[in-house]
């Protein structure tokens, strides 16, 4: 019945403690056993382990047994990322549930991406049960916290205090969730309507849809349509998670769960589509999501040429777990057949990268991520930049635009200072304050996007100590006064160091670029110049100084003239290796300079 059910969300912070709170929810409800329960369980990526947050959304099934009603019921959580740059998972899960619950850290207050999720979740109308976590810690006020979330929310709720380390209130959070969160329509008897909201990818099985039954029911060996890729498949198995997948009969409506499609190739799958019967082709489609806006752009290349096709596959396999990403091929004459990739922010395209690295055992030459802009000419038509390869060589009778965001920085009142200061340094426009609570207050700026890509982040926490935090969403397009950094080693350009940056940055931009290839590049036989030009001027050099072999160690007494024949030759070789030597450049410094 699905009046048992209830689907929701955790929507909280990085570090707010929702990974904790799912493990006592699989705990108290013996999804797991006490011999499997390890911390983070649902972190199933060793990257999520290592870096102790979420990247990937995992929904799971739990049977509880409501001791006040005596009564089963169905819980499916969605356990899904709180960084700013995987929001599109986020964005997914709430469109499979009908109900969030807002974690608050008790010593941090609200964030701005919470509070951004908050309103997504509102403007779908979930329900929302409001908690503060972690009331065990000393420095803990909870009652400023309190009265954040009651300035945020529409109605005068009722606020849980818990800790989810010590498993505090957590029986009574979950009988919150059971009365406050309505169960799903009861739609069973119509025809199939299935929301895919992720997916997975299985070497022998095909695509694994991941889905919420919104209408009807469906079976195992059941023919399917797919409304918006226009594809037909038979279902080959249908199951719940349990959080691992567990064959089933069937899923009605209202369930979350999973279809093995046996689907070989990815392509024919895609996120936000809706799944019917193909006796109902003409059916009504479901509410997808919205595309994500890629924020950065990287080209990515395999280091070894012959690897370009297990790269593609790669690749293929990791977007259909992650749509937030787009790659399509391009090719440099240095580095042979690549793909220039487009990520939602910067430790998306870490993520991205660290995951081909280990995923599929793939050795790569990155390219520094670039955001994209905007070519305008006067005689009619437009064309966008997504690396510093496409810049126009000419900028005459050209208009050159750049993104704005608006940004909003949630901190604390003692930080304002600081916090202010930063912000003029984005060359941005004031816009508004908003006070949350008596101690802190929101900022609104507009800035370019490329200084919110440049280390933006943390500075912030820097100059916060962590305090603050920070959600933006694309504006505009504006005017930019932009040049193309051209990197030369040898006197050869290396397209791969080559940046776009504002006019007035060039040579603090150069000077910075040629510093570090000083420190990262390897000694040569032969001196070798570093140089960056714009507009065909050098504008900052820097020399790496030839590696010296004593040629006239092995000499002992006699005539000098011997030696100094020696030094003369060695000094003609090497005037000769730096007219014709190469340098080969190894992929550990091309990741070198993607650090700052």
């Amino acid at each position: 019945m699905s009046k048992n059910i209830r689907n929701f969300i955790i929507i909280s912070h990085v570090d707010h403690g929702k990974s904790t709170l799912a493990d006592r929810f699989l705990e108290i409800t013996q999804t797991v056993t006490r011999e499997k329960m390890k911390p983070q369980f649902l972190d199933m990526l060793a990257l999520e382990r290592e870096r102790g947050i979420t990247i990937k959304m995992r929904p799971v099934r739990m049977l509880y047994k409501y001791p006040q009603e005596q009564k089963s019921y169905i819980l499916n959580l969605i356990d899904s990322p709180g960084h700013v740059d995987f929001s599109y998972e986020v964005s997914r899960g709430l469109a499979a549930v009908e109900g969030a619950v807002l974690l608050i850290d008790a010593t941090k207050g609200i964030q701005a991406q919470t509070l951004h999720h908050l309103l997504e979740a509102q403007k779908q109308r979930l329900a929302i049960i409001p908690v503060i976590n972690k009331i065990d810690l000393p420095q803990a006020d909870i009652a400023i916290v309190k009265k954040e979330i009651q300035g945020i929310l529409t109605s005068n709720q009722e606020i849980l205090e818990i800790s989810a380390k010590l498993g505090t209130n957590i029986k009574e959070l979950l009988g919150e969730i059971i009365k406050k969160i309505p169960c799903p329509e009861n739609k069973r008897e119509v025809p199939l309507r299935a929301l895919i909201f992720d997916f997975e990818y299985d070497v022998y099985q095909g695509v694994i849809a991941f889905v919420k039954i919104v209408e009807g029911q469906i079976k195992e060996g059941e023919k399917v349509y797919f409304l918006r890729k226009k594809i037909e498949c038979q279902i080959q198995e249908v199951g719940y998670f349990k959080p691992e997948m567990s064959k089933s009969k069937e899923l009605k409506g209202g369930e979350i769960g999973y279809l093995v499609t046996g689907i070989k190739e990815p392509s024919q799958v895609m996120v936000g589509d809706t799944i019917v019967k193909p006796s109902t082709v003409n059916a009504v489609p479901l509410f997808g999501y919205k595309e994500p806006k890629p924020k950065v752009f990287v080209s990515i290349y395999p280091e070894n040429p012959n690897d370009f096709s297990k790269l593609q596959k790669s690749l293929c396999r990791l977007q259909l777990t992650d749509p937030a990403f787009t790659f399509i091929p391009e090719k440099k004459t240095a580095f042979g057949q690549g793909f220039s990739c487009s990520f939602l922010g910067n430790l998306h395209t870490e993520i991205i990268i660290a995951r081909l690295r280990r995923e599929f055992d793939l050795a790569l030459i990155i390219s520094r991520p670039q955001v994209i802009y905007k070519v305008i000419e006067k005689q009619g038509g437009s064309y966008f930049i997504f690396s510093a390869k496409d810049f126009p060589k000419n900028l005459l009778n050209k208009e050159l635009q750049e993104r704005w965001v608006i940004l909003e920085i949630l901190t604390p009142q003692k930080f304002l200072g600081s916090v202010s200061k930063l912000l003029e340094n984005l060359r941005g426009h004031y816009l508004q304050t908003k006070f949350l609570g008596e101690d802190r207050l929101v900022l609104i700026y507009k800035a370019p996007l490329r200084e919110i890509m440049a280390g933006f982040h943390d500075k912030l926490k820097e100059v916060s100590q962590g305090f603050a935090s920070l959600h933006y969403e694309i504006a505009d397009w504006q005017r930019a006064d932009l040049r193309k950094i051209e990197i030369l080693i040898a006197g050869e350009q290396e397209e791969l160091f080559s940046q776009i940056a504002p006019r007035d940055k060039v040579f603090e931009q150069g000077k910075k670029i040629v510093k570090k290839l000083k420190t990262i590049l390897p000694k040569q036989q032969f001196l070798v110049a570093l140089q960056a030009r714009v507009d065909g001027k050098i504008i900052a050099r820097e020399t790496i100084s030839a590696q010296r072999k004593d040629v006239t160690a092995p000499l002992y007494g006699g005539d000098f003239s011997r030696k100094r024949k020696l030094l003369e030759k060695q000094k003609k070789g090497k005037k000769e290796l730096k007219e014709k030597g190469k340098i080969k450049i190894l992929p550990e410094v091309f990741l070198n300079m993607l650090k700052d």
